[in-house]
């Protein structure tokens, strides 16, 4: 067994292992840092694999923003786990049969793309590129117009979230820029003439109620 065999067994068993601690841990903190862990192995599978592009997005993508998104929520929201737990198992035959058909699925999707043999390979001076690069050349080459929907579809996703979410409060003050630019001198500013008033001093007025 060589060296890089003995590390996939390695991470494979930690990634195995950090994948069943996610769903039988008490602590939701516990089961994101368990992910946390899973990510990281896998991406270290996938630097085995001389895929460096996607072994640094998993870490940046899931790693750097998700997970920590995901420990923000479960610290901040102080989540009742016991009133998640309760029903477990009178759901659990419908959820054991529902994971077990897409398990199926899965593995007759992966093991019918093990057996392809009309994959083109590519390019000379494609080949001759970094991993990061490679792939760069190969999305915006042969497949741009997928990469193009792909992009839409997000833009589409980000601005509904933003819809979604963005609701006016009665108890919140807005700014409408086209008043504030008719605005005049006279709205802003009121002068008002006031009458002077002289008020005797304290110590004046009670030195002449004494010289009275």
């Amino acid at each position: 067994m060589d060296t890089l065999t003995a590390l996939f067994y390695v991470f494979a068993f930690v990634l195995v292992y950090a994948a069943f601690r996610v769903i039988t841990a008490k602590s939701p903190v516990a089961a994101a840092l368990h992910l946390v862990l899973a990510f990281a192995n896998a991406s270290c599978i996938w630097m085995l694999l001389k895929a460096e592009f996607l072994a640094i997005a998993l870490v940046l993508v899931y790693v750097g923003a998700v997970m920590v998104l995901f420990l923000f929520v479960v610290m901040m929201l102080d989540i009742n786990i016991d009133s998640l737990r309760q029903g477990f198992w009178k759901h659990f035959p419908a959820a054991g049969l529902i994971g077990a058909f897409i398990a199926v699925e899965m593995s007759f999707v992966l093991l019918r793309g093990f057996d392809r043999t009309d994959a083109k390979p590519m390019a000379p001076d494609v080949a001759k590129l970094a991993n990061a690069k490679a792939l760069g050349v190969d999305l915006y080459t042969n497949y741009l117009f997928p990469v193009q929907v792909a992009a839409v579809i997000l833009l589409v996703g980000i601005i509904a979230a933003i819809a979604l979410t963005l609701r006016r409060r009665k108890d919140s003050h807005y700014q409408d820029p086209s008043e504030q630019i008719r605005v005049k001198k006279a709205d802003r500013l009121r002068v008002v003439k006031v009458a002077p008033q002289v008020e005797v001093p304290v110590a004046e007025a009670s030195n002449n109620g004494g010289q009275a």
